[in-house]
């Protein structure tokens, strides 16, 4: 509320500068600041995160006797949620026609700059090295400017291939996997308390969006935005909780318990940023086991993505369609789909819905230009397309969990958010299993006396 206010404010102050040169008011730039940092600093903890803990995770299956099951059943989910998801946005497009009840001029719009490919899918899947590390260069104004970030889909791959290395090398990896506990509980340290700053990057990730998008943005591409709620809002509060339901879950536990990673995903915007807090509700708040959690969430912050990849790339679709006069077949719909299923991994690593949505409108033969007038209020839409996401990215595990007898089911009732801040050493690492049953009894009773 403190963000909506100061947004608020910052909005009215308007902008500074001649005209032409306009630039944010301090209000706005101080909020966007500490936005962006708080998400820059949780983005600084995924990579090692993710790959100890898939590590370690992989270490832990030696007692898992259907891993292989667990793997192929969340994929499994993974499609089905994201089918339902795009027949809802094909849905929702013909329903509402976007495209047909516009103001834009069409000879505004320009292609992007990056657009998808299928060859995104498999380079987004290779590692290009050992720490799945990419680099880009841009030159404005003759000065040459070079970001280097991590492609979380590699470093999935390569922690797997060495987890599995791991677990078949025996006890020679013994040394290797107890470093990679060690390693993975200082890891979680470092990350709750940057995730203790999540009150002040929420107010100034909420205050930005309010003071740097308003009416004047949203008005002409009203009925496309109206679109893409209404179905990002039948996908999260309906389709998830028949789910649910129909599994034997109850509903408000599962948002009571997920709510904190959905919250920071909507003000965020990044299903990446998001994922510590993911993987920490998922397991302390609705009782998925860390062993399995470790796994699947991180694959689905990478791959698992109903809003960026199945809703808006399929309203989005029918919306440039409709606005350049061109007639869509039932082929075009059915290709929407394979597109939306097949091509979500094309998406990992990369910002927000651009590729996706390049990818399935190149895919279809539609103008690119119609990209670029979406383009103004992107971060709008993203807000609930990446909540939706995440609300997925929980609800997999969880169902997949359940099903298979593994899912703690009193601790998921019992869904708490307070949990979810809990900073103790014995829920830090998951501890070796036991040789012997005294070794057991010992590491019971340390369990026990740190939990008091």
């Amino acid at each position: 509320m403190l963000g909506l206010l100061l947004g608020w404010v910052a909005r009215s102050m308007g902008e500074v500068g001649p005209a032409g040169h306009e630039t944010p008011n301090w209000l706005t730039t101080t909020l966007g600041t500490i936005g962006s940092d708080f998400v820059t600093l949780l983005k600084a903890v995924v990579p090692p995160l993710v790959f100890l803990a898939i590590v370690v995770s992989i270490a832990n299956l030696k007692g898992v006797a259907n891993a292989a099951r667990l793997a192929w059943k969340t994929l499994l989910w993974f499609a089905i949620t994201s089918l339902i998801a795009v027949a809802i946005g094909i849905g929702m497009g013909l329903i509402f026609q976007p495209g047909k009840h516009t103001s834009l001029d069409i000879s505004q719009g320009s292609a992007p700059s990056h657009t998808g490919t299928w060859i995104d899918f498999l380079t987004g899947l290779i590692p290009g090295n050992f720490l799945g590390l990419g680099a880009s260069t841009q030159i404005t104004d003759g000065s040459a400017e070079t970001n280097v970030s991590f492609n979380v889909l590699q470093i999935v791959v390569i922690a797997i291939v060495v987890g599995i290395a791991a677990y078949k090398s025996g006890k020679k990896a013994d040394p290797f996997i107890t470093f990679s506990r060690s390693a993975l509980a200082i890891v979680q340290k470092v990350l709750w308390w940057i995730i203790r700053l999540a009150p002040l990057g929420t107010l100034g990730l909420i205050g930005n969006a309010v003071a740097s998008y308003g009416w004047d943005l949203l008005s002409p591409l009203a009925r496309f935005a109206i679109a893409i709620y209404v179905g990002l809002a039948l996908v999260l509060f309906v389709v998830y909780p028949v789910i649910l339901r129909s599994n034997g879950l109850k509903v408000s536990s599962y948002f009571r318990g997920a709510w904190p990673a959905i919250q920071l995903a909507f003000v965020s915007r990044s299903s990446i940023g998001t994922l510590p807090v993911t993987e920490r509700v998922t397991e302390r708040n609705l009782g998925v086991p860390r062993e399995y959690a470790s796994f699947a969430v991180p694959l689905g912050a990478t791959t698992k993505m109903d809003g960026c990849a199945s809703i808006y790339p399929a309203v989005a679709a029918i919306f440039i369609a409709q606005l350049f006069g061109i007639h869509l077949s039932i082929t075009d719909y059915i290709l929407i789909a394979f597109v939306s299923v097949v091509g979500s991994a094309a998406t990992a690593g990369l910002t927000g819905a651009l590729v996706m949505l390049t990818l399935t409108v190149s895919t279809l033969g539609l103008p690119l230009a119609g990209v670029g007038l979406l383009l103004a209020i992107d971060p709008i839409l993203d807000m609930g397309r990446t909540a939706t996401n995440v609300a997925g990215q929980v609800l997999v595990p969880v169902v997949v969990a359940k099903r298979e007898g593994i899912l703690d089911t009193e601790q998921y009732d019992a869904a708490t958010a307070e949990d979810l801040f809990t900073d103790d050493d014995a829920d830090a690492t998951t501890p070796e299993a036991p040789a012997t049953d005294a070794e057991a009894t010992e590491a019971e009773g340390e369990l026990v006396g740190s939990a008091r």
